[in-house]
């Protein structure tokens, strides 16, 4: 879990620097670096908390 909020601040962090330098070049490269970034870490953590409420709802027989 610890890893994940490390990842979770370092994606804020390269998202936040995206938009800065797009802010400062006006280069949509930047602009769509930072998207791609938001729209991978979204997917990757909606995953994640769908495999933590499986790991709750299922009934797994021992």
């Amino acid at each position: 879990m610890f890893l994940l909020r490390i990842l979770a601040v370092l994606t804020v962090i390269a998202v936040a620097a995206g938009v800065v330098a797009y802010v400062f070049t006006r280069q949509a490269r930047y602009l769509n670096f930072s998207w791609r970034v938001f729209r991978y870490s979204l997917m990757l953590a909606l995953l994640i908390f769908a495999l933590l409420v499986l790991e709750r709802v299922a009934v797994i027989p021992l």
